[in-house]
């Protein structure tokens, strides 16, 4: 497993994340523990979680998959790079979410408890919260990491404008800023090509992208005739409707089924080349990537040892452009 830079920082990760999602919903904590002992032989290093997960099971799970994840990593927690996340719901008050200073400052705690660990290597945003000022938010991170709970910040799902405007404060306020961004990136949704990417290029922010399977729609293993799959994400308790909105449409199916030949005809898998397509933008860190089974780790693992040739990227980028511009564009 290769490594390289978180961002503009000294840190290094693998060039593969793990995803832990589906811990305690999909997957049972022996089933979780298979899977990140695949992901460990198999050389990633770097594991992503948040304290709301498992995906899709609301306020009575949350909690329930770093404390998976901090069950399996008790005695070796040194052996990796372990990023999580705070912002949404942990409970039915207001301040149980967001990025007020309080929420921070408890969630912080709360994840560190249930990581059983006393620092996090990446503190991150799960979501943009308009409702708090931005110089609130990234005081109350500069502290955390004062405090040696935290080593660096980040943000999740952020346009690109309030992530630039978040470092600039930052700056301003002379605080720690965010070395690292986490969106959605797939070859079924490019949008952020447009303007996040070439942000994070010039100010040296590290993007590891979630997604890169499209929700599993890009394995090309599901048919709109027979409708989603049960236990896949599609069907996944709140989260279903979400991920059959992003996708489960007709110029998806006929896109993935677009890719298909390209697939066969350069002997890799749909999965291998999605995942192999998004490593191949240069300033893509390490896509997230998960599983319900370990097993299925191997295709996307392959994605390391097979790179896209240039004739292969720009066919999939012909291919897929219309994903690269906005709804209205459309």
């Amino acid at each position: 497993m290769r490594r390289t830079r978180l961002g503009r920082t000294g840190l290094q990760v693998s060039r593969l994340c793990l995803g832990t999602m589906t811990f305690g919903l999909q997957c049972d904590e022996a089933a979780s523990f298979a899977i990140l002992n695949r992901a460990a032989e198999g050389g990633i290093t770097f594991l992503d979680t948040a304290d709301v997960y498992p995906l899709g099971g609301g306020l009575d799970t949350v909690g329930r998959t770093e404390t998976i994840v901090g069950n399996w990593l008790a005695g070796h927690r040194h052996e990796f790079i372990v990023a999580t996340k705070c912002s949404g719901a942990m409970g039915p008050e207001p301040w149980n979410r967001g990025n007020s200073r309080k929420h921070i400052l408890d969630a912080v705690d709360a994840s560190l408890r249930r990581l059983q660990t006393d620092y996090i290597d990446l503190y991150q945003l799960h979501g943009d919260d308009r409702g708090t000022p931005l110089d609130e938010t990234v005081r109350a991170l500069e502290d955390v990491v004062r405090a040696g709970k935290v080593r660096y910040v980040g943000a999740s799902n952020f346009l690109a404008y309030r992530l630039a405007r978040a470092i600039g404060r930052s700056e301003a306020l002379g605080v720690v800023r965010f070395d690292s961004v986490q969106p959605r990136y797939n070859l079924l949704f490019r949008e952020i090509e447009r303007e996040l990417l070439p942000l994070c290029a010039e100010e040296g922010v590290g993007v590891i992208p979630y997604n890169p399977l499209a929700g599993g729609l890009l394995t090309g293993k599901h048919s709109p005739d027979a409708g989603p799959e049960e236990g896949s994400r599609f069907t996944l308790g709140t989260a279903g409707p979400r991920y059959q909105d992003r996708y489960w449409h007709e110029g998806e199916f006929a896109t993935v089924e677009a890719i298909r030949p390209l697939a066969e005809a350069a002997g890799m898998s749909m999965t291998t080349l999605a995942v192999a397509w998004v490593l191949a933008n240069p300033v893509i860190t390490a896509p997230i990537i998960g599983a319900s089974r370990p097993e299925q780790l191997d295709a996307t693992l392959a994605a390391i040892e097979t790179p896209l040739g240039d004739d292969l990227k720009r066919e999939l980028d012909d291919l897929t452009a219309t994903y690269r511009r906005g709804d209205s564009d459309r």
